[in-house]
This record gives C-alpha cells, structure tokens and sequence, in this order.
C-alpha cells in the first residue's frame, strides 16, 4: 500500500459520500435509521426502509410493494416526495413513511353495496331510510291497545 492508501479507500467513488437517514415509520414505536449513498432515491430510501424494519422484526407488519408507502419530509410540508426525488448533503435527512390509505376504494365499494341493498329493499317493499324504518317501529309499538 503506497502512500498511504488503505483497503477502505480503495473501494469509495471519488464525490459520492453515505448520509445516515432517519425514517420514521407511521405507527411504529421509534424511528429506522440507516445509512444511503449521496444521490440515492426516495424510493431506493423506502425499499431500504422496509428491509430494516421487516429485518428488525417490528410490528405492525407492513409488507414490501414499495407503491403502497409515501415518503414525506419529517420537518414539514404535506406533499409526498416524488420517488425520483433524490437524497443529497444539502436536503433533508429525516423522514415520515406512511402506508397508503385506500379510502377512495373503500367508499366506492360501500356505496355499490348501499345501492345494491337500496334496490333488494325497493323489490322487498321495505324502505331503504332506517330514520323510515325506526318510525313504522315506534307507530306500532304506539298503536297497540289493550
């Protein structure tokens, strides 16, 4: 080894360094912290994230499809980072990871199964408003004599 040139050196590319990046994931008890190269990107970030998490065995289980996880700043702003989006010395290093909700999916599959049940109850003679419901209820329970 000449002029003092170590084994470690020898395998770093010249302008590129490592940057300890702290996620935190959204119901998880403390933050994943690790370290990336500079100009990884924000999904290369998530992938990494989840490794150590499943790698550390945490609960709650998250999976590994990397489309079901938004990467925001931990500092601030309500926008999700772009997966393009790449990590250097003069960004961020804290961050939020949040599985996708799939709430828009959800409603649009209530709202099926209530008009699907709306149309069984017209068929059925029923009335499909439980406010409808509770008062023919209350008229008979009123209505009844001795």
């Amino acid at each position: 080894m000449a002029m003092g040139m170590s084994k470690r050196g020898q395998g770093k590319v010249k302008g590129r360094g490592r940057l300890l990046v702290t996620v935190t994931v959204y119901g998880s008890a403390g933050p994943l912290r690790f370290l990336v190269n500079e100009g990884e990107m924000a999904s290369g970030v998530v992938r990494l994230a989840l490794k150590t998490y499943a790698r550390e065995g945490r609960l709650p289980l998250l999976g590994t499809h990397l489309d079901e996880f938004l990467l925001y700043h931990a500092n601030g702003g309500f926008d999700a980072l772009d997966p393009g989006y790449v990590i250097n010395f003069n960004g961020a290093r804290n961050f939020l990871l949040c599985k996708k909700q799939i709430e828009e999916v959800i409603e649009e599959k209530v709202e099926e199964k209530a008009i699907a049940g709306s149309v069984i109850a017209s068929k059925k003679g029923y009335s499909s408003s439980w406010k409808s419901g509770l008062n023919k209820g209350l008229n008979k329970i009123l209505s009844f004599r001795i």
